[in-house]
C-alpha cells in the first residue's frame, strides 16, 4: 500500500471562489485523492484557508467586522461549499491557526540560525488617516506615463507601466481615499533565496516528470534577468503571525508580522498537526507524513495549483524547507494548471463576472460541475467555459451515455425479471469481447489517473461508459428475450454488473452519482476492478436492486439562456 500526501493551493479568505479557482487546484487534487483511495492506498489530503495579509483586513473592514471574526465566518462558509462539491479533505485548516503561528516562527528561527535572513531598511508610504503603512497596490493616483487616474502604486492597469508609489501624481490611499501620506523608513526581514539558487536549480532538474508548465515557470524565475532575488518576509500589519525567532522575540521587529506568502505554504505542514490535534492523534501521527526522519521517507507528496502559484511552490517554499536544514518532506510532483476563462472573457472575483462556487451549487448538483470542469481541465493551455459547451457535455456525456445506460438496463430488468439480478444463461463471445475491451480501457484509465492526466482520464472513462452502451445496443436483450430468455438473462446480469463497475470507476469524478448507484444496487462493494471478469460477476443472481431516479437531468435551452444572462454581469 502506497502512502500519498496531497495538498491543493489554499484559497484566499476574502470571498467565495469562482469555478476557475476550483478547477485550478482543489478539484483535480480531490480527483487524485479519491482515485488513490479507491486503489487501496493510504492518502492524506490537506487544504486550508489563506487568512493573512492586507486583503483580509480590507475585506473585514468592508464587512464592518473584526478581522478574526470575518476570517472565522469565511472559513466556515468555504468549508461548507467544499463539502457541497464533495471535496474529500482529511482536514480543511486555517493559516491563522496556533499550529501555523508556531511552525512559521520555528522556520524563521531556523533560517536565521543558518544565516539566510537579513535585515533591510526600506522606504514605504504611511497613511496618517489609516494609521498604517500601505502596500504599493493600495496606493492610487494618476499615472505619470499615460494620465490614467486610477493607477496603482505597483503598476498602471491602463498602460501596464511598472511604477513605484512615489511615481504617482496626487497619490491617495485606496483604503480611505486620504491624501495625507508620508514616506517613512521601516525595517523588514528578507529571505536570502539567492544563496539557495544552485540547490533549487539542481532539485528542479531532478524532477523529470513535472509538467513543462511547472518547470518553465520555475526556470524563468531562477535565470531570467538578474535571477532569483531575495524576498521580503515581513510586513507592517496587525493581522498575521507575529515576527519571532522561534519562541524568542526578534529585536527591531516588534509589531510586525510575517508576510502572507511566507506563512501560507507552511500551513500545509501545520494543517497536518491541526488534523492530529482535532482527532486526538499524537505528533508522531502527523510527522510520519512530513518528517523524513520520522516515517515520511516513503511518502509520495503531490501538490496541485494554478500557474500563478508555481513560483512560490517551486522556489520560495522549497527555499524555506531547504534553508531550515531539517528533514522535512519536499514535493515529489507538482501538477500545475493554466486558467479557465469565462464565456469570451475572464472570471473576475472583483467584478463578480462568472459563476461562483456557491451559485453553481444553487442551480445544479455538484457532479454536473465536477464532470464538466475536470473533463475540460486547463492542462496544456487555457480553456474556456461556455454555457453551450456545458449544456452539450452534460446532456451527451452524463445524461445520454451514463444515465441512459443505467435507466435502460434497470427498467428492462424490472419489466421482464423483476427487481433482482436474473439467473440463467452464460456469458459468451460477445461478453468476452466486452470484458477484453474494458480490461484494456481500465488499465489505460488507471495509467492516465496515475500520471494526473485529467482530461485523458475523463475521455477514457467516457469511452468505458460508451462501450457498455454499444454492447447493450448490439446485444439487444429486449429482442433476444422473445426467443431466448436465458440468453437475455445473462445479458441483463452483465448490464447490472456494469452499473456497479461504472459506479466504482466513476467515483473520483462524480462521487454523488456513485453513491446513488451503489444504493440502488444495494451494494457496498467498492473494490477496484483489478480483474474485470470477476468484477462483472460481483452481483450474483438473486441480488435485489431498485431502479434509481433519473441520474442526470438534461439541461434545457431555456435554462441555459437564463443562466447565461444571470451570470454575465456583476454579482449582487
Amino acid at each position: 500500500m502506497a502512502r500519498i500526501l496531497i495538498t491543493s493551493a489554499i484559497p484566499y479568505i476574502n470571498g467565495i471562489k469562482h469555478l476557475g479557482n476550483l478547477v485550478g487546484s482543489q478539484l483535480p487534487a480531490d480527483l487524485y485523492a479519491r482515485f488513490q483511495r479507491g486503489r487501496g492506498n493510504e492518502v492524506m489530503f490537506l487544504c486550508a484557508t489563506d487568512e493573512h495579509g492586507t486583503p483580509a483586513e480590507l475585506a473585514a473592514a468592508k464587512a464592518d467586522k473584526p478581522v478574526a471574526e470575518y476570517c472565522a465566518e469565511m472559513h466556515a462558509i468555504q468549508s461548507e461549499i467544499a463539502k457541497g462539491f464533495a471535496l474529500s479533505f482529511d482536514h480543511f485548516g486555517r493559516s491563522s491557526s496556533s499550529q501555523n503561528h508556531a511552525l512559521t516562527q520555528h522556520f524563521a528561527g531556523k533560517l536565521a540560525e543558518a544565516g539566510l535572513i537579513r535585515e533591510v531598511t526600506e522606504k514605504q508610504v504611511y497613511s496618517h488617516a489609516d494609521g498604517r503603512f500601505l502596500p504599493d497596490r493600495y496606493i492610487e493616483g494618476t499615472c505619470p506615463n499615460c494620465g490614467y487616474e486610477r493607477a496603482r502604486g505597483d503598476q498602471c492597469e491602463e498602460c501596464t507601466k511598472q511604477l513605484d508609489p512615489t511615481d504617482l501624481i496626487d497619490p491617495r490611499s485606496a483604503v480611505s481615499g486620504s491624501t495625507d501620506l508620508e514616506v517613512r523608513e521601516t525595517k523588514h526581514l528578507y529571505l536570502c533565496q539567492s544563496q539557495l539558487k544552485d540547490q533549487l536549480d539542481a532539485w528542479i532538474d531532478s524532477k523529470k516528470d513535472w509538467p513543462v508548465l511547472t518547470t518553465s515557470i520555475a526556470k524563468k524565475w531562477l535565470h531570467d534577468g538578474d535571477g532569483l532575488q531575495d524576498r521580503g518576509i515581513t510586513r507592517d500589519l496587525d493581522w498575521g503571525v507575529p515576527v519571532k525567532k522561534g519562541d524568542a522575540d526578534w529585536p527591531g521587529m516588534e509589531g510586525k508580522v510575517f508576510y502572507v506568502w511566507f506563512d501560507a505554504p507552511i500551513e500545509y505542514i501545520a494543517c497536518a498537526k491541526e488534523w492530529a490535534d482535532a482527532n486526538g492523534k499524537s505528533d508522531a501521527d502527523w510527522q510520519r507524513w512530513w518528517r523524513t526522519d520520522k516515517g515520511a521517507e516513503d511518502v509520495k507528496y503531490v501538490q496541485f495549483m494554478g500557474k500563478d502559484n508555481v513560483p512560490f511552490h517551486t522556489l520560495s517554499f522549497p527555499a524555506t524547507i531547504l534553508g531550515s536544514g531539517e528533514p522535512w518532506k519536499m514535493v515529489d510532483h507538482l501538477k500545475s494548471f493554466n486558467y479557465l476563462n469565462y464565456d469570451g472573457g475572464q472570471f473576475s472575483t472583483s467584478q463578480g463576472r462568472g459563476v461562483f462556487m456557491d451559485q453553481a451549487l444553487e442551480i445544479l448538483p455538484a457532479d454536473y460541475w465536477r464532470w464538466w470542469l475536470l473533463s475540460h481541465a486547463p492542462e496544456s493551455s487555457d480553456s474556456e467555459f461556455t454555457w453551450e459547451n456545458f449544456q452539450q457535455s452534460v446532456n451527451k456525456d452524463l445524461a445520454d451515455v451514463l444515465g441512459n445506460f443505467v435507466s435502460r438496463i434497470t427498467k428492462f430488468c424490472r419489466s421482464k425479471f423483476g427487481e433482482e439480478v436474473p439467473a440463467g444463461g452464460e456469458y459468451g463471445p460477445q461478453e468476452q469481447a466486452l470484458i477484453d475491451e474494458l480490461t484494456t480501457r481500465i488499465r489505460a484509465y488507471e495509467g492516465h489517473m496515475e500520471a494526473m492526466e485529467v482530461r485523458k482520464s475523463a475521455q477514457e472513462l467516457r469511452a468505458i461508459w460508451v462501450a457498455g452502451n454499444e454492447y447493450l445496443q448490439s446485444a439487444a436483450p429486449w429482442s433476444v428475450f422473445k426467443e431466448d430468455p436465458e440468453r437475455a438473462a445473462a445479458q441483463v446480469r452483465l448490464g447490472l454488473n456494469l452499473i456497479r463497475l461504472y459506479a466504482v470507476l466513476s467515483a473520483p469524478f462524480i462521487p454523488h452519482a456513485t453513491d446513488t448507484l451503489m444504493a440502488a444496487l444495494n451494494s457496498d462493494d467498492r473494490n477496484w476492478p483489478e480483474d474485470v471478469a470477476a468484477a462483472l460477476s460481483a452481483l450474483p443472481a438473486g441480488h435485489g436492486f431498485t431502479v434509481p431516479e433519473v441520474l442526470f437531468a438534461k439541461i434545457t435551452d431555456e435554462q441555459r439562456e437564463e443562466w447565461q444572462t444571470r451570470f454575465s454581469g456583476t454579482r449582487s
